[in-house]
C-alpha cells in the first residue's frame, strides 16, 4: 500500500496516508522527552504525517512537534489548525504566525480551520488565500465540516481552495460514507480520518481479531488500514508510546482482501441513512 494519497495537494506535495496525531501532547513537561522521541520514532518508520493544532495543550503540541522535526523539515507534511474564535481574516494571520514560531518553520504543508464559529467564512478564506500567497501554508483546508457546510463552503471565494477536510473516522463512525465521502471524492477533497481507534476505545475483539490472524497483524493495524482502504483517506492516529508508533506503521503493509472487508462489515455495519457528522 501507497504510503500517499493519489492526488497532490500543493505543487509536488502528496499527504501521506498515515501519519502521527498530537491531541494531547505537550500538556506535561515530564513527558516531553517521550513525546518528542515517539514522533521521531514515527517519521523513522515512514507516518511522515504530523497533525497538530494550536489548542492541543495550549501550544504545547506545536512545541513539541517543532522540536521533533528540528532538522527533519522537509521530509515532514506538517499539518495544523487555527481555532474557530480566531479565524478572522487578521486573526487567522495572526494565529499562524503563532504557529510558525511554535513549529519552528516557515511553512505549513496543511492548513485546517478546526471547526466553524462565528466568524465568516469569507474571512478565513480570505485569510488562508494570503497565507499561501505569502507561501506560509502550501495549501489549506477545515475540520469537522459535514457535506452541506462543506458545499456551501466551497461557494464562496477561495472555498475551491479547501483540499482538506478532517473528521472522526473509524469502524464504529461511519456516517460519513453515506454522503461526505462521496461528497470529498466527487471534489477532489482528501479526507483526515481523526480517532481512527476511537482515542483507544475501539474494541479489538471479534471481526478485527479475527482478521488480524489472518494476515498476522494486530487488531489495531486492521482498523488502521480498513480506514485507510479507500482512495484520498489519510489517518491520523495519536500514539505517544514507542510500542503504539511501531504497530500503527504496520498498517502501512497490511492489505486486506474483500473477504477481511466483508467481515469487518457484517460487524460494523455501514450507515443505512444520512447521520450527523460524529465529533469528539
Amino acid at each position: 500500500m501507497s504510503d500517499t494519497l493519489g492526488s497532490e495537494v500543493a505543487p509536488g506535495v502528496r499527504m501521506p496516508r498515515l501519519g502521527l496525531g498530537t491531541w494531547d501532547i505537550g500538556v506535561r513537561a515530564g513527558s516531553r522527552g517521550a513525546e518528542v522521541a515517539a514522533l521521531r520514532l514515527g517519521l523513522d518508520l515512514g507516518m511522515h504525517l504530523i497533525d497538530t493544532a494550536e489548542m492541543y495543550g495550549d501550544g504545547g503540541a506545536e512545541e513539541v512537534v517543532g522540536e521533533a522535526i528540528a532538522g527533519r523539515r522537509d521530509a515532514v507534511f506538517l499539518v495544523t489548525k487555527v481555532l474557530p474564535q480566531h479565524a478572522s481574516r487578521t486573526g487567522t494571520i495572526a494565529a499562524c504566525e503563532r504557529s510558525l514560531r511554535r513549529l519552528r518553520t516557515d511553512r505549513i504543508d496543511l492548513y485546517l480551520l478546526h471547526w466553524e464559529g462565528e466568524h465568516p467564512l469569507q474571512e478565513t478564506l480570505a485569510a488562508f488565500v494570503e497565507l499561501r500567497g505569502q507561501g506560509k501554508i502550501r495549501a489549506y483546508g477545515v475540520s469537522n465540516f459535514d457535506v452541506d457546510l462543506c458545499a456551501a463552503l466551497r461557494r464562496l471565494p477561495g472555498g475551491e481552495g479547501v483540499i482538506a477536510d478532517q473528521v472522526y473516522y473509524s469502524p464504529t463512525r461511519r456516517g460519513i460514507e453515506w454522503d461526505l465521502l462521496p461528497w470529498c471524492r466527487d471534489h477532489a477533497v482528501a479526507v483526515m480520518a481523526y480517532s481512527p481507534l476511537d482515542q483507544g476505545r475501539l474494541a479489538l475483539g471479534g471481526a478485527l481479531a479475527r482478521v488480524a490472524r489472518r494476515h498476522g497483524a494486530t487488531p489495531a493495524q486492521v482498523a488502521l488500514a480498513w480506514t485507510i482502504r479507500l482512495p484520498g483517506v489519510a489517518a491520523i492516529p495519536k500514539a505517544a508510546r514507542p510500542e503504539h508508533v511501531r504497530d500503527n506503521a504496520g498498517a502501512l503493509r497490511l492489505r486486506l482482501t474483500p473477504e477481511d472487508l466483508a467481515e469487518i462489515d457484517r460487524e460494523f455495519p455501514p450507515p443505512a441513512g444520512k447521520l450527523p457528522l460524529a465529533v469528539v
